[in-house]
């Protein structure tokens, strides 16, 4: 079977359109295409931008090659000079992004594309199904962070995503989450997410005994061994057997970082339990990990009960954010350059008001408190537009004009950044290490009440008076 071309990777319409831009001469036409999305999982109060170093590495890997072309032709529906023109495509564009680890909220672009309508065109499957899988897990990695209060998280979902791309790619995205941690070993390899992991119940069954078990795996790796207690009886033996390997393995050794994992069972209870039982026997310093179908919920009631676990091991629900599955960005032309160079925008209406689209190629600034640092609101502006934060600013929410808000004392940030221009990109990938550091801090910029689980304040996104006119006109043109 021949290497997967990730150019191939497109709805079929996609061509078909493209196609026909080709045969009416639309293919030279520079068009502009947002990724926003309109709703952010599990009802909560923000989503986090990830996944945009994928769609670099596609863009600049992205070609036809003969096989492809072969393909295509066996169809019959595509005109021959449109294959020779795909026979020598590369993406000639430019693209503006927010960078990966940004808290981003509905309506607003986290991506906008500027280039000839086909190349536009061919790339938005791929750039929405990146975005939308790594912005999800992200979001939803952040979500069980946040739920376990400064105790670590760590994913381990693998074995549980939907296919390799889902497991490694989820992997990264959780840690730019806050994730502290992977199970998956190639995100390591590749990304630098760093991996660990210890033992299955499968190894304690391979020995004669659990305290063999539990003994070998202390002598084999005596730096901070966890060990896994519940595959008989957690209480009776399992904690026992630990404390016992603890004792006789890595105390003479002088070594007294170590840990165990709870995989069942009431969690709450057994993690009280066994904290006494670990003090009681002066294993102060062993740390005590649980896992085992968790989520933020979960998460959020053990810490409730007063749970003594440092660290969470979470999994499928968050590998696969199965409370949430599906984040629904789109990617929707927004402006079309004339014959004559000008940029006229462009609407898609709907009898769904929350799925008419904000026009025009823009900017998008983020303001903040001067005195606090605290994000105030967002605002989508026309790309001409500057916004100067040393002057008094007035924003208000399009969706109820005569709510306004007028800034004195802020900041006034952008947040597209350019990452491609002419084809070529202009954009220094930062580590992984970075982006979850910006992470980190770009949250700690968010007021509290945006952070709830339930009901969390709406961030306001609003239009600038020049943008909010054009899609006014735009929207009588259209009748509504």
């Amino acid at each position: 079977m021949r290497k997967e071309n990730m150019a191939m990777l497109c709805d079929f319409y996609e061509f078909t359109m493209s196609n026909g831009y080709f045969k009416n001469g639309f293919y030279k036409r520079t068009v502009y295409f947002d990724v926003f999305f309109r709703k952010v999982p599990d009802n909560g109060g923000f989503a986090i931008a990830a996944g945009l170093e994928q769609v670099i590495e596609y863009i600049k890997e992205l070609h036809f090659d003969q096989d492809d072309i072969d393909y295509l032709r066996s169809k019959g529906i595509f005109d021959e000079g449109f294959l020779a023109y795909l026979r020598d495509f590369k993406f000639s564009g430019d693209i503006y992004a927010v960078p990966e680890g940004t808290p981003v909220f509905p309506n607003e672009p986290i991506m906008t594309v500027k280039a000839p309508a086909i190349e536009a065109q061919l790339i938005e499957t791929f750039v929405l199904l990146t975005l939308n899988h790594q912005t999800l897990i992200a979001t939803k990695a952040n979500r069980i962070v946040r739920a376990a209060q400064g105790r670590a998280v760590l994913e381990f979902g693998s074995r549980r995503a939907q296919g390799a791309s889902g497991a490694i790619m989820g992997a990264r995205a959780a840690y730019i989450g806050g994730c502290k941690g992977t199970a998956c070993t190639i995100t390591d390899e590749l990304y630098g997410v760093p991996a660990g992991g210890t033992m299955a119940h499968s190894w304690v069954q391979m020995f004669d005994s659990e305290y063999d078990a539990f003994k070998t795996y202390c002598e084999l790796y005596p730096d901070n061994p966890t060990l896994l207690v519940d595959t008989y009886n957690t209480l009776k033996s399992g904690i026992p057997n630990a404390i016992k390997a603890f004792k006789e393995v890595l105390l003479p050794l002088g070594k007294t970082k170590c840990a165990i994992r709870l995989d069942s069972g009431d969690i709450s209870y057994l993690s009280k339990k066994a904290r006494k039982m670990l003090d009681d026997a002066g294993l102060t310093e062993c740390k005590i990990t649980a896992s085992n179908a968790l989520d933020e919920k979960l998460i959020r009631d053990l810490m409730m009960q007063g749970a003594q676990i440092d660290t969470f091991g979470v999994g499928e629900r968050l590998i696969t954010s199965s409370s949430s599955p599906v984040f629904g960005g789109v990617y929707k032309l927004v402006a079309v350059e004339n014959a004559s160079g000008d940029i006229e925008p462009k609407i898609k209406v709907s009898e769904n008001t929350a799925k008419i689209t904000n026009p025009h190629f823009k900017k998008l600034y983020r303001y903040y408190d001067r005195e606090s640092g605290k994000a105030l609101a967002d605002e989508l502006c026309v790309y001409d537009e500057v916004v100067d934060d040393s002057r008094e600013h007035t924003i208000f929410d399009p969706n109820a004009t005569w709510k306004t808000k007028t800034l004195t004392d802020y900041t006034a940030k952008e947040l597209l950044v350019k990452v491609f221009e002419n084809g070529e990109c202009v954009y220094d990938c930062p580590t992984i290490e970075q982006i979850a550091r910006y992470c980190r801090d770009q949250l700690d910029l968010l007021w509290d009440e945006v952070k709830r689980f339930e009901n969390p304040h709406d961030y306001y996104v609003d239009l600038s008076e020049k943008l909010y006119e054009i899609k006014n006109i735009l929207l009588n043109v259209h009748g509504i």
